[in-house]
């Protein structure tokens, strides 16, 4: 068989359709961005319609899908367990004839959810406009769009008499990252529990901790402090590998091995949130023998009493982990403790070893708070519910004061 070619070799290439997808193309390129992508996604959908094959047209799609849609996206949708924890504990909390509020509306599902489970009306909010619209488009393709209604609008943007009718009886989020912090939640939920619910709003998640453990893995320094190469010596390099972001596949490649049990370093109370920044020392226990090289730092949040989701040490899933190596690696034996102080501004983490390990049997570090309102929490006794908020004596003295700061919603 004879293969046929045009008389113009880029038609060809591109398609019949190519002259018109190029001149869209060109019109792409040359759009601002100032509607979060909006006309030049449309106009790009318009040159691949002509065009399904133009190589242009989907090398620029792709990156402007990459730049306004993070990636995280669609491994947290995949994530059976984490999605069923979230239908039970919504299930759990929503009643019928409620008014719901999902921040964080990405593609839908949390919203879709709590109209499944009675709530009058579901208004969710999503601050990136090519989200929005393809939320829009999931939840109408499931019939729903008469029981929710999408917001493109930053929660804190949000007006009660005008986005929504009334303040909500519910409160549903999922904007945590690996340490709960980096997405704003605590801003995010201190002006809507204050803004946009109901008092005594019922909440998903209820609250959340942070922990910290004591962890082996040759393979996190092989991978983020390589001592040389070809010979030569990296090590004066080590000093920009403090921190250490793992992937799911890059925390199982490292084959972190748990020293000793976490620990709590700070609660968060997501019914009655807080902007108070806080500082505690603490000290890390070593129950067995090996060598320190990282403090591995988890969360976990309770969605409802009896449902929780985590992305600790034995925890699948799509959250990633965070680590803090230690400037020099430390051997261990059983009941030695590694003193650490961990800080947090309400929005970002820092962890810092305190000097070398401390022998069994010295004397434990104190805890000490920036703020003196702040007290200790109690730590989860074995076998115990913390799913009550905790007493008045345990919270800080004054979080009517803490300030607000928009953040997006996610």
């Amino acid at each position: 068989m004879t293969k046929r070619h045009s008389a113009d070799p880029a038609q060809d290439f591109h398609g019949a359709g190519a002259p018109h997808a190029d001149t869209l193309v060109q019109r792409a390129k040359s759009e601002p961005l100032d509607d979060g992508g909006l006309r030049t996604s449309q106009i790009l959908d318009d040159a691949l319609t002509l065009d399904p094959r133009h190589h242009e047209a989907q090398v620029l799609q792709e990156r402007l899908h990459q730049m306004f849609v993070p990636r995280w996206h669609f491994p947290m949708l995949a994530d059976s367990a984490r999605n069923r924890a979230y239908a039970e504990a919504i299930a759990a909390k929503v009643r019928p004839g409620d008014v719901v509020l999902d921040i964080g509306c990405g593609a839908g599902l949390t919203a879709m959810l709590a109209a499944r489970a009675g709530a009058k009306h579901v208004y969710t909010c999503e601050q990136q406009p090519l989200i929005a619209q393809a939320a829009t488009r999931v939840i109408a393709d499931n019939g729903l769009s008469d029981r929710i209604t999408v917001i493109p609008k930053w929660s804190h943007d949000i007006a009660v008499g005008t986005d929504i009718p009334e303040r909500a009886d519910v409160v549903i989020s999922e904007i945590v990252d690996t340490v709960l912090l980096g997405e704003g939640a605590l801003a995010t939920l201190t002006h809507a529990m204050s803004a946009l619910a109901k008092p005594g709003a019922r909440t998903v998640p209820e609250w959340g901790a942070l922990k910290a453990q004591l962890v082996e893995s040759s393979g996190l320094l092989d991978q983020w402090r390589p001592q040389e190469s070809e010979g030569f010596d990296l090590s004066a390099f080590h000093r920009f590998a403090r921190v250490a972001q793992l992937t799911p596949g890059e925390f199982a490649a490292c084959g972190l091995r748990p020293l000793g049990p976490a620990a709590e370093l700070f609660q968060f109370d997501f019914t009655k949130p807080d902007l108070t920044p806080a500082r505690t020392a603490t000290d890390l226990m070593c129950a067995a023998a090996g060598t320190v090289h990282a403090v591995l730092v988890s969360f976990e949040m309770q969605l409802a009493p009896g449902i929780r989701v985590s992305n600790g040490m034995d925890s699948g899933g799509h959250w990633g982990r965070t680590a803090f190596l230690l400037d020099q690696a430390q051997t261990a034996t059983p009941g030695d403790r590694l003193a650490v102080t961990a800080q947090h501004d309400t929005s970002h983490l820092s962890v810092a070893a305190n000097g070398p390990l401390i022998p069994a049997g010295e004397a434990a570090a104190a805890t000490v708070w920036l703020n003196p309102a702040w007290r200790l929490r109690p730590p989860l006794r074995e076998g115990g519910d913390r799913s009550a908020p905790p007493p008045a004596a345990w919270r800080p003295a004054d979080a009517a004061g803490a300030g607000h700061q928009g953040q997006p919603c996610h």
